[in-house]
This record gives structure tokens, sequence and C-alpha cells, in this order.
């Protein structure tokens, strides 16, 4: 038996990583990043691996967001010596059969780790939990940009860049109409001499020229037409159909909003 004691530490270090690593995802997500963002950079923080990604500039100039990267840091570089350290003592000084049977159960310890890590219905749960602790505990806040933005409703943002040969390229954001086709630009990265420069709220006189990039709200299925539209007679044709197509939503929600208003005139005389 001897052993087992180093490998349940091991398994026990294990888990508090998985914890970790998803309370500050949750973290993470709710200081406004996507959940692949916000997984991504909390593993790499813990992991020591560092950041190998444009989203780090992003974490690291965000005060909270920084405040629980350091945290996460410090945390993995004592995390990750444990369990290696307790899974050396699990093996070392041991028979083969002893070996062969703490093997045996690090491979079920691991496989149930691995389910928990990975259920999609724990991980709604804790998420859960971990929002309630945090929103309690921390001056945290939770902006669901999902149900903000209508992200589940057909809508999506979208960072677009300006390829050579666009139907973007050489436009200013006034000659390209993209509000015709539901499209609002809430940003331009536009690239300069030295480094890349932000331009909120951008003007509608604002020239694009390629390699710059767009961050785009609008309905999905124009912001993953737009990148690949080209100069030309066929980069005009998408861009009419995107706008009678944009003419047809905004009819739809009209009438969507006719209907509820019509119930709730409704409503309020009974």
């Amino acid at each position: 038996m001897f052993g087992i004691i180093p490998l349940l530490t091991f398994l026990l270090v294990v888990l508090f990583s998985i914890l970790v690593v998803r309370i500050g995802t949750v973290a993470l997500t709710m200081t406004g990043l996507s959940r692949d963002v916000a997984a991504f950079q909390v593993q790499s923080a813990f992991s020591g691996v560092g950041f190998t990604t444009s989203e780090s500039e992003y974490v690291v100039s965000h005060p909270v967001r920084r405040r629980i990267i350091r945290v996460l840091m410090l945390l993995g570089s004592a995390g990750l010596t444990s369990a290696m350290a307790t899974l050396v003592l699990a093996f070392v000084g041991n028979t083969p059969n002893e070996m062969l049977y703490n093997g045996l159960w690090l491979a079920i310890g691991l496989a149930v780790l691995g389910f928990f890590g990975k259920s999609k219905l724990i991980d709604k749960g804790l998420s859960k939990v971990i929002e309630a602790a945090l929103t309690r505990w921390t001056s945290i806040k939770i902006l669901d940009y999902e149900q903000l933005l209508g992200l589940s409703k057909g809508y999506s943002i979208s960072m677009i860049k300006v390829k050579p040969g666009s139907w973007l390229d050489g436009k200013t954001l006034r000659e390209l109409r993209l509000r015709d086709e539901g499209i609002l630009v809430l940003a331009v990265y536009k690239k300069g001499k030295e480094k890349e420069v932000y331009l909120g709220v951008p003007s509608l006189d604002l020239k694009l020229e390629a390699g710059d990039t767009l961050v785009c709200y609008g309905p999905s299925e124009v912001l993953s037409e737009l990148p690949e539209r080209l100069k030309g007679v066929k980069g005009e044709l998408d861009h009419a159909r995107a706008m009678a197509k944009q003419v047809i939503r905004e009819q739809e929600e009209k009438e969507e909003e006719r209907r509820l208003m019509k119930e709730k005139g409704a409503k309020n005389e009974g």
C-alpha cells in the first residue's frame, strides 16, 4: 500500500488545479472576455507557458484581469511543482506489483477527473456557484455580453481583417454603407509605422486600407461573408443583396415590435 497517500495527494492537487482553472475562466469571463479566450489565457497563466496570442494585451492592460492572472501564475507555479513531487513519491521505492497497482489507480483517478473537467453539466452548475461566490466576495462585475448583444439570436461580434483586393480596401466607412447591411463598426485597429492604433467609434470619413482590422457587430451571416468580398461588380452585387436582406430583416423586426405592442395593449385593457 506504500505510495497510495502520495498518489491520493497528487490526484487532489490535480483536482485543485482543475478548480482553479475553472474559477479563473469564470472570473475572466465576468470581466467581458469570451469563454474561449478566457479559458486559453487562464491555462497559459496557470501552466506558466506564457502568452502567445494578441489577446494577452487585453488581459495585462486590464487591472482586474491582470490581478487574476497574477494569482493564477502564483498558484500554478506551486501546484505543478507539488503535483510532480507527489507523483514521483507514489512510485519510488515500490515493487513492480505495487507500481502496477498504483499505476492502475492513477489511471482510474485521472479518468474520473477528466470526466469532471469536461462534463458540460458539471461545468454549468459549477460556473453558477463560482459566479455567485465571486459576485458576493469580489468586486468583479458580471456582464452577460451574450444576452446583451443577442449573440444567440443570429447576431455576433467579429474582427474582420482588410485584405489586399478586398471590397473594403480603399473605401471610407461612409462609402461602404455597412449600416445598410445591418453592420455596426464598433472600432478599427489601424496599422501605423511603429504600432497599431485603436480607433473607438471611428469616423465615417475614415479610409480603410489593407492590414486594418474592423471590430463589427451585426447579423452573423453577413459578418461571415464580408471578409471574403472582393472588389468589382461581384462585390457590389453582394453588397446590394446584403442590403436587401437587411430591409427584410428590419421589416420582420418592426412586425414583431407591433405584435408585442398589440399584445401589451390587449393585456392592459384586460
